[in-house]
């Protein structure tokens, strides 16, 4: 039951993280579809930065699950959460 609800807690943080980004492309695109937002992102070398805007949305995910005293889905967005932040440590030193 804890695994199972760590696993949902990860899988809402990575999908509000997906969605977030889409939501930061959409903003800072200038009306530029997703894939060509984020070409150009990565080609001028704030693709990073992009995926952390994009993890704004996990914030709001771990807080409904504290709200609702669901400890080990808060700690699977947890988990996801720092896991998009090494992953864009990583990209950046890369």
């Amino acid at each position: 039951m804890i695994k199972k609800d760590i696993f949902i807690g990860m899988f809402v943080g990575l999908i509000a993280n997906i969605i977030g980004l889409f939501f930061a492309t959409s903003l800072l695109g200038q009306g530029d579809d997703f894939t060509t937002v984020i070409k150009a992102a990565s080609n001028e070398g704030f693709l990073g930065k992009l995926i952390s805007l994009g993890a704004v949305l996990n914030l709001v995910a771990f807080f409904i699950f504290i709200k609702k005293r669901q400890d080990y889905r808060a700690r699977g967005v947890l988990l996801i959460t720092v896991f998009i932040a090494v992953f864009t440590f990583i990209f950046k030193l890369f």
